[in-house]
């Protein structure tokens, strides 16, 4: 009986646990037991990887993160917090998308902005440091790791990418952080230093775009996050929209989420390009006449039902998302970037600046785009329907079939043969106004 009843004393212990971190989406943070079970140095050694089922626990994440600088404390388990965040104060956006959807280009609509901390794919090192699997529990783990370091990231705490960095930063200094020099608030000063010389009498510099920057010292990013207005983040790591709820709900946080979209015909065709090792088998098709095994088939299928469902969910808008998504075509902004970058920060609540529309003026008028994958600076309106030549009309209309349900949602017409696909004139876009698109 003692037994019994000890055992119904930890299933009703942990019930709770589970039931509070259910209700009212507090994070919970690391055990002294799990930090000697997971200690930091086995976690970030170079070569090393753990699971993300190993990270998560209660829903949370399990990181010894430092958060001296914040300082913050969130509300009590059982007691309900009114919204007390400035209407006219700080603003939180994440600009949330998958690859080749323009989400570079729109995301330096926000980096341009010298009021805003902005970072480029931080969840990067996440991906590259921590195994996931594609399905099942662990899948939804790798949703939970990514949120919670999003949710440290809102609030300045560069600290907690430091888990993932390969090798560990000496000191918050770090030779290395994916795409800094995407980052205009991390290569401007005073988070770029100067190079400095070591013994040998190299020099320790990180490549920005417009400026000779010491290695990066992430007390000087954490320092100059909590110094801007706004912070605003481009990332294509994030697909499921319900899993930001505890950051909305986050008193500390006044976040406001953009879901950039574009034509799944067009993603494909640029993911040929962009990585052809990844996409052999739909390139073999293309060319020589050989069908994708339903594996490949497949992933097009879950990547278009993610898409619609997260934009189902927001353009519902239901109590806990109102007037916190937008939902945002990649071909809307090309044919109109000047009034979509108005569209967006007014939706953000951001005023916005010269600087961002000298940007967009000059790195959409330009007389010949560029035919760099990677290049910010295109005739937006000229480039983003190039696709419409190059994609076989065999392959059009597997994603057609597969990806329709999402396609409507989004206003994206089916083309009927090779001759309408080819045909630009012919518009493949229905009118926005009609989707209920914010």
């Amino acid at each position: 009986m003692r037994m019994r009843s000890k055992y119904a004393i930890i299933l009703f212990f942990v019930a709770a646990l589970v039931i509070i971190e259910k209700e009212n989406n507090i994070i919970s943070r690391v055990s002294d037991k799990l930090t000697l079970k997971f200690p930091q140095a086995e976690f970030v050694g170079l070569n090393n990887t753990i699971s993300a089922r190993a990270l998560t626990e209660n829903d949370s994440l399990l990181i010894g993160t430092s958060s001296s600088l914040l300082n913050c404390v969130s509300p009590q388990a059982g007691t309900k917090r009114e919204d007390t965040r400035d209407p006219h104060g700080r603003k939180h956006l994440i600009l949330m998308a998958t690859t080749r959807t323009g989400s570079s280009f729109v995301g330096e609509f926000f980096n341009q902005n010298s009021n805003i901390f902005y970072l480029f794919e931080p969840l990067w090192h996440v991906e590259r440091t921590v195994t996931f699997e594609p399905k099942g529990a662990n899948a939804v783990a790798s949703s939970i790791v990514y949120r919670d370091v999003v949710q440290q990231l809102m609030l300045c705490d560069m600290y907690v990418l430091e888990n993932f960095l390969l090798p560990m930063p000496d000191q918050h200094i770090t030779a290395f952080l994916f795409r800094r020099g995407s980052s205009k608030s991390l290569c401007e000063r005073p988070v770029c230093t100067p190079p400095s010389l070591t013994k040998r009498g190299w020099s320790e510099r990180f490549p920005c775009r417009l400026h000779r920057c010491g290695l990066l010292n992430m007390t000087l990013a954490m320092q100059a996050c909590l110094q801007k207005q706004h912070v605003a983040m481009k990332t294509v790591r994030l697909r499921q929209l319900e899993f930001l709820r505890p950051l909305v709900e986050d008193f500390r946080i006044n976040l406001k989420v953009i879901q950039l979209v574009r034509d799944p015909r067009a993603v494909l065709a640029s993911r040929m390009v962009a990585f052809p090792s990844k996409y052999e088998a739909w390139k073999k098709w293309a060319s020589q006449g050989i069908v994708p095994d339903d594996e490949e088939v497949g992933k097009l299928r879950g990547n278009c039902e993610n898409l619609r469902a997260s934009a189902q969910l927001g353009l519902s808008q239901p109590a806990w998302l109102k007037d916190r998504f937008m939902l945002m075509r990649y071909e809307d902004v090309a044919l109109e970037p000047m009034k979509k970058a108005y569209e967006m920060y007014h939706f953000a609540g951001i005023p916005i600046t010269p600087e961002v529309e000298k940007w967009i003026y000059i790195n959409t008028q330009t007389a010949q785009g560029s035919d760099n994958l990677y290049s910010t600076h295109k005739n937006s309106s000229e480039q983003f329907e190039k696709w419409r030549l190059a994609l076989p009309f065999k392959i059009a209309e597997v994603v057609q079939k597969v990806c329709e349900p999402t396609m409507k949602l989004f206003g994206y017409k089916l083309a009927k043969d090779a001759e309408t696909l080819a045909n630009r004139s012919a518009s493949l876009l229905e009118d926005r106004g009609s989707l209920g698109i914010v």
